[in-house]
């Protein structure tokens, strides 16, 4: 699997979307003091802004109405980060869908730097952390470890040539996602879909991207818990 990694940085004013229409997908799940600082930052060329909701027990929902009334906004059928992805994947009316996280660590003005590969012949845009122009101060030491490790052991096992990924800013084209069926809910869900897009023999590009630290609030990742998901992943993928 060749996976192409561009580091040219894009600007809004150039993208020609010819008429495709663009879904941004947020999954949220308490992120009320989180949302005042990303939803006025997506790009207004979006045709939809879809918040999937945990049923959040704080004033999410009220709150995004609120900032963005124009947003639409449903609730998840089930639990886990791959469950409410899979729902606003399914749900969601764009030609291309970008999905970021909701808690700030993902800069919206990157949005034009996933699409751009989009227009010119790639099916999935993913990022990544670990190229010229990305970074993170959002990884400790033995989280950048174990991405590393678990990255190593999918592009020796599954032949892909990754450079980062536990990372879920991606773009793709909603009808080329229709082969990729992840069955994950948890945070194993990038991994998952990562290899599936292998296995789909989709186009892949990877681009830098620069992961701020939450704004607000705890982060919900368990090292231990979701690594052991992760490096299950990777080898019941094996086949």
């Amino acid at each position: 699997m060749t996976v192409n990694q561009l580091v040219t940085s894009w600007d809004s004013n150039q993208l020609n979307l010819n008429g495709h229409k663009v879904t941004i997908l947020l999954c949220t799940l308490n992120e009320e003091k989180n949302l005042p600082y990303i939803l006025p930052l997506l790009p207004p060329f979006a045709d939809e802004i879809l918040i999937v909701d945990g049923h959040s027990k704080d004033n999410t929902v009220k709150v995004a109405k609120s900032i963005l009334p124009k947003a639409r906004i449903l609730f998840q059928p089930g639990k886990g980060k791959g469950d409410a992805l899979r729902y606003g994947i399914q749900e969601a009316k764009g030609d291309i869908i970008v999905m970021l996280d909701a808690d700030g660590s993902m800069a919206p003005g990157e949005i034009p730097r996933f699409i751009e590969p989009l227009l010119n012949g790639y099916d999935f845009v993913k990022g990544s952390r670990f190229l010229p122009g990305g970074g993170t101060v959002d990884m400790s030491k033995h989280r950048v470890f174990g991405n590393w490790v678990f990255t190593t052991l999918t592009n020796v096992f599954h032949r892909c040539k990754y450079t980062d990924l536990c990372y879920g800013y991606n773009a793709f084209w909603k009808r080329s996602f229709t082969s990729v069926n992840f069955k994950g809910n948890g945070f194993e869900v990038e991994t998952e879909i990562n290899i599936k897009i292998k296995k789909s023999g989709l186009k892949v590009a990877e681009v830098p991207s620069y992961e701020s630290e939450r704004i607000n609030g705890e982060g919900k990742l368990h090292s231990l818990k979701d690594g052991w998901r992760i490096l299950s992943t990777i080898f019941k993928e094996v086949v």
